[in-house]
């Protein structure tokens, strides 16, 4: 006996009252049911049959099998609830992907080749590359579509009435075929289950649009999940405005400008601690061993200096004696492939290298470390 799916007679139905017609291991099936099973796209519902929470829905031979958290009995009558909040935000969702996938497809021709439900944000995958400004104008047209409150029609049309109506499917399909129509938007063969109207969406929003195998990758979310990011995005450029002590809506001029404050700073920044390198350097010319320490300037460049001012060996270690340090051996006569492995060695650290250079890591204190060499 195929189950009655109330959720196809009205989308908007959050209880019900059934009986269990069979019962399978952690499984029950009723004569009629509003939970919608997992398919076209869509995640299953969620909610109660009775006093026990039902945990999956699934669909097999037109029968719907509801996992249940307590077993049911065959007879029984029981009183179901759809988790309504998730439920909405699925339908939502769904139903927007309609509008961008139909948009998308009038606009440019593309075509809807993959479609999942995240939990925080839906994804699109088109077959198509699309151009810069198709973002703008799909959201667009979109959005004028869920403010314009247009009802969506889900039916199954007469057999000989069928062929004569165009309409989006990702495969032929054997009759009998549910359409869902959004009438001047788009026209497409699926088995989820959709708001009564547009305007129940309340918002879309594309996220981004990036280069996915032959095609492009949207994400997206409608609704309620437009309405929360919108309020974290809110948020947070809230504190940016007021970290920058700009206008919410000037916030980004206010970060290419500190941008470009932070880029003249570490320009400025380089240039001081390339001269303080070269100072440095130049207090130990003559020197045929310069061993260095330092707590903030790089260790390979500094040796670098050092070597270019005639130090046979070059040393330098950046660091403290509480967090260790790291290291850098330069010299063109000396072995210090040998040296480095020597110092990790001693002082149980690491490092490596080639052609004159070693650099590494270890744990010690300045004064042990001079006592190596």
């Amino acid at each position: 006996m195929e189950t009655r799916k109330l959720f196809y007679e009205d989308s908007a139905l959050k209880s019900f009252t059934a009986k269990v017609t069979q019962v399978r291991e952690g499984w029950v099936a009723l004569d009629a049911t509003a939970f919608y099973p997992e398919g076209g796209g869509q995640p299953y519902d969620l909610g109660t049959l009775g006093e026990t929470a039902v945990l999956e829905v699934q669909e097999e031979d037109g029968v719907i099998w509801h996992k249940t958290e307590k077993p049911l009995t065959v007879g029984e009558t029981v009183r179901g609830e759809i988790d309504w909040q998730r439920r909405f935000d699925l339908m939502q969702q769904h139903t927007a992907e309609h509008i961008i996938s139909g948009v998308a497809n009038r606009l440019y021709g593309c075509h809807n080749v993959g479609f999942h439900m995240g939990a925080d944000v839906i994804t699109l995958d088109f077959d198509k590359v699309l151009p810069e400004d198709a973002m703008s104008k799909i959201e667009q047209l979109a959005n004028e579509a869920v403010f314009a409150n247009i009802p969506v029609r889900c039916y199954v049309p007469a057999e000989d009435e069928l062929p004569g109506i165009p309409y989006r499917t990702k495969k032929a399909l054997p009759y009998p075929v549910r359409l869902v129509e959004i009438p001047g938007y788009d026209t497409c063969a699926c088995c989820g289950v959709h708001t009564k109207t547009t305007g129940a969406l309340g918002l879309i929003k594309l996220l981004s649009c990036v280069k996915f195998h032959q095609g492009v990758r949207i994400e997206m979310v409608a609704g309620w999940r437009a309405y929360r990011m919108f309020c974290q995005v809110f948020d947070q450029n809230r504190q940016v405005s007021q970290a920058f002590s700009a206008k919410i809506l000037e916030t980004g001029e206010a970060a290419r400008r500190m941008n470009a404050a932070l880029t003249a700073e570490k320009f400025r920044s380089t240039s001081l601690e390339r001269q303080l390198m070269e100072a440095i350097a130049q207090s130990f010319a003559g020197q045929e061993k310069a061993i260095c320490f330092t707590k903030e300037l790089p260790a390979r460049p500094l040796a670098e200096q050092l070597a270019a001012k005639g130090a046979k060996l070059a040393a330098v270690f950046r660091g403290s004696d509480g967090e260790g340090y790291s290291f850098a051996l330069i010299s063109k006569t000396e072995n210090v492939a040998d040296l480095g492995k020597a110092l990790t060695q001693t002082f149980s650290g690491k490092g490596g290298g080639r052609d004159g250079f070693f650099q590494g890591s270890i744990t010690a204190t300045e004064a042990q470390i001079w006592g190596f060499w």
